[in-house]
């Protein structure tokens, strides 16, 4: 991510929405939307979003395989290379 982020007022995004999704597009970097001078929300492309899906679902697999290791249970090495290969295959 940059230095500084992208911040831009709701109103320029009314003005300008398709110049404000192809930056959003060509810098692969999130651009934050404010309303009366507050973050609102958050605009990313959809490449940079599905990556940031998977990593979340990777980090959620092994935040569950800690618990079932501290629990005494878990799960056959090679299921969970699979479970892992098929994650990591769709951040291609």
């Amino acid at each position: 991510m940059s230095a500084l982020p992208t911040i831009i007022p709701i109103s320029d995004l009314r003005q300008d929405a398709a110049g404000v999704i192809k930056r959003a597009a060509l810098s692969h970097e999130p651009v934050f939307i404010t309303q009366r001078g507050r973050p609102t929300a958050v605009m990313v492309d959809t490449k940079t979003y599905e990556r940031t899906q998977n990593a979340l679902q990777i980090l959620q697999l092994l935040a569950r395989g800690t618990v079932e290791i501290e629990a005494g249970v878990g799960r056959d090495m090679d299921a969970v290379f699979a479970d892992a290969d098929e994650l990591l295959g769709n951040l291609a």
